[in-house]
This record gives C-alpha cells, structure tokens and sequence, in this order.
C-alpha cells in the first residue's frame, strides 16, 4: 500500500483506560517559547539529552510521583479542563461495539510511521493526544472536588495561555475515576496520526512502555471545546467550474454580493468566492451527513476542471490572504456539531482530512511523557 494513501487507524479497544504517570514539565518561562519547540527537533535522538541538560540547568521539573493530572488551561476567554493520563493503546477492538477510541478522519501510514521513529529515537510523548467525550455525571462530580484544592501549579505561559493543574494521587480516587471511565468512548480531537503512531510503537514493542500512549480527555459537557471550520482554497478550479459541478449534482448556486454570501454561510450553506466573484451554494445537508463531506464526496467529484491540489486554512482571512482568480476558488466551510461527528464514527464512517477544528488546544511543554520512565 503507498503511504500516501489515507487508511483507517485501528481502533482501540475497551476498557477505556488513562493511567498515571511521572509527568515531566518545562518552567513557565520556557512554555511557548520558540527555542521550546526547536528543542524537539532533529536530531530526535538528541532530544533526550537536551531535557536532561534543562532539568540540571533547572528548566525543566521531572514530578518525582505518578499521577493522573487535571489540567485547565484559559485563552481568550475560553476554559478547557482535561484528565491526562496514559491511555491504554494495547487492544484492539474486533467489533464496532468494543471501541474505546474513535478517530473520525483516516491518516497517512507514512506520516505516522516518522512519528513513531520521532518519538522512538526521543524516548517521548511531547504532547498529549486531545480527546473529547460526554462524561458521566460521577466523574464530573469527582473532578469538581479536586478543583476545590490548591492547584499544584499554576502559571501563564510565554502565549498568555493561563495554566491550574492537579496531581490526582490518591488511591480511591484514582479507583473511582478508572471506574466511571471504564464504559466511555472518546472521539479523537486532536493528533489522529500520534494517535497511528503510539499503536505502531505497541505493535514493535507490545508489554511495555509503548502499551500506552500520552492523552488529554476533555469533557464536552463540562468545559466544551470551540469546534471550527476550516475553510479550502481549490487550485485550478473557477467559480464557473463550481456553478457546473452544482447543476450538475442539483445543488442550488446563486452568485450573490460579498454581504450576502458572508451572511449567508450557515450548515446548509457554502460560500465560494475567487476574490472578486461571490456565491452561495445550497448543498441540503441530511441529518446522517455534514457539508465537508458533500464537497468532497458530490460536488468536488463534479468540476469538470480541477483542483490541481487544495490547501487548508483555519481562518477566513488566511483563505483569501493570496487568492485571485487566476489563483483558484475558495470554499468557506461552516463548522460541524460535535454530535453529528460522533454521530457519523459510531456508524463506522469518518469525515474528510481536515474536516475539524478543535480549539483551543495547550501550549507545548506543560505535561511531558518520559517512554523511559515506563
């Protein structure tokens, strides 16, 4: 198989499970600073060593206990709260029912296959995976009585992200969260090819450290996650090239001023412009469906010329920074409901690449995963 080809990930199987671990965290001086970031870079090999160096020079703190962490994190506004923990990669779900992990977009084996190698050669999980469920009442009702102690740290970061995390040690409570989280099944928000790559490093190296893989479990009923858009910009391809592909597969176009296009995006509604031409097209979404996957499934399938190749943006304004008729057509997307994605991956379906946009994500460096420390 060519690894540019997009595949399902396995799936992982229940019981789900997030375990405690010894975090290792950069001082609040590091957090979003551009040299952070660069310390995880080639040689990967290195990056071990490079840690090491900024825990004796005191930039880096190693907790000297496991736990489970609660850690809330504020930017612009917006409060996100998560469990992070290990999450058990080390089944595999042989029916639909068993899945305690759903990805709800396919990856590039290739891509996941440098990340394993990364995170092999690094000895690390840099950053959690990002996953989303509706958790239980109970376990809500156990996370609010952490909350009411002092956090074990707190702190802004260099990107003004405002950080309160809990060390979960004891024992009945880890007893009662691993019991309530047994029964759930999370959505991956983010890092569906870190998600591939912790189950190849399982599979090289099954029993070990690798039978786990860094995870942040957000509750979309307690601290909701903003699910955006994001937009696509078709190169090669004209707003005459949109309006035949629309008759084509009988959806509605209407060449509308600026305004009105803009006022008009909505879940039923696109918006495709060349810079200079505007339009809405009307694509009906079913209840079972969301617009990306009409695009890419109806009406992209329909242009009789292109698109050479498409790029992806998360804001409007970088969609139309470089566009120009000669350059191609936007298509400004709305953003899905959290529902209608698990809705579709519990029907054994997934969504397009680059189908979601969940924010806001935490700054690298806050909790750090040693593979050395099993």
């Amino acid at each position: 198989m060519e690894s540019s080809a997009v595949v399902t990930p396995p799936y992982v199987g229940g019981p789900l499970r997030l375990l405690p671990f010894r975090a290792l965290m950069l001082t609040p001086t590091r957090i979003g600073d551009p040299s952070s970031a660069r310390a995880f870079a080639r040689p990967y090999r290195d990056v071990a060593a490079r840690l090491e160096r900024w825990r004796s020079q005191g930039h880096l703190h190693r907790d000297p206990d496991v736990a489970l962490y609660l850690h809330e994190y504020t930017v612009g506004g917006l409060t996100i709260r998560g469990l992070v923990g290990l999450l058990d990669v080390s089944r595999r779900a042989t029916l639909p029912q068993d899945r305690a992990i759903l990805p709800h977009e396919g990856i590039y084996p290739g891509q996941a296959d440098d990340l394993a190698d990364r995170m092999s050669e690094m000895g690390l999980n840099p950053a959690p995976i990002l996953l989303v469920h509706r958790g239980p009442a109970q376990l809500r009702a156990i996370l609010t009585g952490v909350q009411q102690h002092t956090p074990d740290h707190e702190f802004t970061d260099r990107l003004g992200q405002h950080h309160r995390i809990w060390a979960i040690r004891e024992s009945s409570d880890l007893a009662e969260i691993a019991e309530h989280l047994a029964g759930e099944t999370a959505l991956i928000a983010d890092g569906h090819h870190r998600y591939a790559a912790y189950l190849r490093l399982q599979k090289r190296d099954p029993g070990g450290p690798c039978d786990y893989g860094l995870a942040m479990l957000v509750d979309q009923e307690d601290t909701p996650l903003f699910l955006g858009a994001i937009h696509r910009v078709l190169v090669g391809t004209s707003i005459d090239d949109v309006h035949a592909a629309a008759d084509a597969v009988g959806m509605q176009f209407a060449e509308v001023s600026e305004a009105a296009a803009v006022a008009a995006l909505g879940p039923d509604q696109l918006v495709v412009t060349d810079a200079d031409r505007w339009a809405v097209v009307t694509v009906a979404v079913p209840p079972d469906r969301t617009a990306v996957q009409l695009l890419h499934d109806r009406l992209i399938p329909a242009l009789p010329y292109g698109p050479r190749s498409m790029t992806y943006h998360h804001t409007v304004e970088d969609a139309l920074s470089k566009l120009t008729p000669e350059v191609g057509v936007a298509v400004l997307m709305p953003a899905p409901l959290v529902d209608r994605v698990l809705s579709i991956v519990r029907d054994d379906r997934l969504l397009p690449e680059k189908a979601t946009s969940f924010q806001p994500k935490p700054t690298l460096g806050v909790l750090i995963r040693s593979l050395r420390d099993g």
